[in-house]
C-alpha cells in the first residue's frame, strides 16, 4: 500500500471519470476504517469519502498539501485511478 501511495506524487494531474473497479461481494470489502487508518498513516487528510459503484473513492490532499482524488479497489485496496495536482 505505501508503495502505492508513494506513486501518487508521480502521477499528473488527469480528468477522472468513475473508475472501472472490479465488483467483490459485500462482506468480501476492506472495511473503509482500515482504509482511512492507512491513508492518515501515509500523511493524507480526507475530505471526502465515498462509494462509487464498486469502488472507495476519496477526496483530500497528500503529504505535500496537493489535491487528490483516488479511486480504490473495495477488496484489496488497490489504486484503481488517481489524479494528483500538480
Amino acid at each position: 500500500m505505501r508503495l502505492l501511495i508513494a506513486l501518487l506524487s508521480l502521477m499528473p494531474l488527469t480528468a477522472l471519470a468513475s473508475a472501472d473497479c472490479k465488483s467483490h461481494p459485500k462482506e468480501e470489502w476492506a472495511s473503509e476504517a482500515t482504509l482511512k487508518k492507512t491513508l492518515k498513516e501515509e500523511g493524507y487528510t480526507v475530505k471526502k469519502f465515498k462509494v462509487d459503484g464498486n469502488c472507495y473513492e476519496i477526496y483530500g490532499r497528500n503529504k505535500e498539501g496537493k489535491k487528490v482524488e483516488i479511486y480504490f479497489d473495495t477488496k484489496t485496496l488497490e489504486i484503481v485511478k488517481a489524479e494528483v495536482e500538480k
